[in-house]
Formats: C-alpha cells, sequence, structure tokens
C-alpha cells in the first residue's frame, strides 16, 4: 500500500494533529481563493511538521527556496526570534502581495526576508550560514540547489527537500523525465558522505538531510 496516497489515512492524520494559527487558516483560505494551484501549499500536516522542526532546531538562519504564498515560511519562522532571518525566494512576483501580506498579519517582517528572482542567482548573494533549509521549488533544479547551499550550511543543519515520493511515481520504472529527475537526486542523497538522511512518507514525501 502507498501509504503517501492514501486520503483517508491523511485525513485521519490532520484530524489528529493540532491546529495552526488563525493567520495561517486565513492564508490558506485565500490561497484556494486566488491562486490556480492551491495544492501546492504545504498545509496543515506538512506545515505543523516544519514547524515543529524549527521550534526544536532553534535556527538563527534558514533559507526556503520556493515560496509560493507564504504558508511554509510563515511555519519555518517558528522557532525564530528578532535578529534571526530566514530568506525565502521565489520566482513569480505575482504572489508577492499575498505573501507580504500574511508576513505582516504574522508579525513576522523582522524575521522574513522575501526575494523575487531565480534562486541560483540569488542564493550566491546571501551572506549566512543556514542552519535549515527547505526546498519545494523546480524539481528539475533540485541538485544544483543542493549543490549550491550544502557548503554553506552549519555542521548539524539540516535540508529538506519536498516532493521527493512523487505521488508515488518514483516506486514504478521506467520513469518519465520528471520522476527521473527526482529518482537521481534521490539517489544523489544517498550517496553523499557528507549527510545523513530519511526519506519521510508525509503528504508527497520529504527527504531529511542533516550534514554531518
Amino acid at each position: 500500500m502507498q501509504l503517501v496516497n492514501d486520503d483517508t489515512l491523511h485525513q485521519y492524520c490532520e484530524a489528529h494533529t493540532s491546529d495552526l494559527e488563525s493567520v495561517l487558516q486565513a492564508l490558506e483560505r485565500e490561497t484556494y481563493i486566488k491562486t490556480t494551484q492551491p495544492h501546492m501549499l504545504s498545509g496543515k500536516l506538512q506545515g505543523q511538521w516544519l514547524r515543529f522542526m524549527s521550534l526544536m532546531l532553534r535556527p538563527k538562519a534558514v533559507l526556503e527556496i520556493g515560496t509560493f504564498t507564504g504558508y511554509s515560511a510563515i511555519c519555518l519562522a517558528a522557532g525564530m526570534t528578532k535578529g534571526n532571518v530566514l530568506h525565502t525566494i521565489d520566482i513569480d512576483d505575482e504572489k508577492a502581495t499575498i505573501i507580504n501580506k500574511y508576513i505582516q498579519l504574522a508579525d513576522l517582517e523582522d524575521i522574513i526576508q522575501l526575494h523575487i528572482g531565480k534562486a541560483a542567482d540569488i542564493i550566491p548573494t546571501l551572506s549566512e550560514t543556514f542552519d535549515l533549509v527547505f526546498i519545494d521549488a523546480d524539481k528539475e533544479q533540485y541538485a544544483l540547489y543542493y549543490d549550491m547551499v550544502i557548503d554553506r550550511m552549519a555542521i548539524g543543519g539540516f535540508l529538506i527537500a519536498d516532493n521527493i515520493l512523487w505521488k508515488g511515481k518514483v516506486l514504478t520504472p521506467p520513469f518519465d523525465k520528471k520522476t527521473g529527475i527526482i529518482d537521481t537526486f534521490n539517489k544523489k542523497i544517498q550517496d553523499d558522505p557528507r549527510v545523513e538522511n530519511v526519506l519521510l512518507p508525509i503528504r508527497d514525501g520529504l527527504m531529511v538531510i542533516r550534514k554531518k
């Protein structure tokens, strides 16, 4: 049974997961009303898991590649305080208004910095050493983003890559092009001696990578 695709199981998990703050519930509603791909939003289960990771790690510097409407950025900022920074990058300038609106409503303007543009161009301009990185952007560039950030991460830092199970397609070769890219990325992580990793079947799959 492919648990990642079991809607009943997912609903049960959500029903037994604490609700997120009202600003995130409002952001989820607005995302479903105003965007054409609202399923890209992390949602309650994954959002709460990202929030818990931040609360446990208490990161001083976070990098998110792929903002969408800002839901996951707000979750990732949960363990951060004034003086910390979360850089979030997205290529779609049309969503900047909604992102900034909810960053302000969450009172996180002093922590979250939104960058609009290509991640490959923006990452080299950032000066921080990152304690936590979340990649949820164009899957074709996952390996590139990983290579760009792994040496910029603190020892013991965590990198999380989303959509790693790709709706279970990684289980059934031969692969289409995008599934093949994701499978290759998974193998790249598995073979990298600089890190240790665990692949979790949360929603569409999360690869959790710890830098040794």
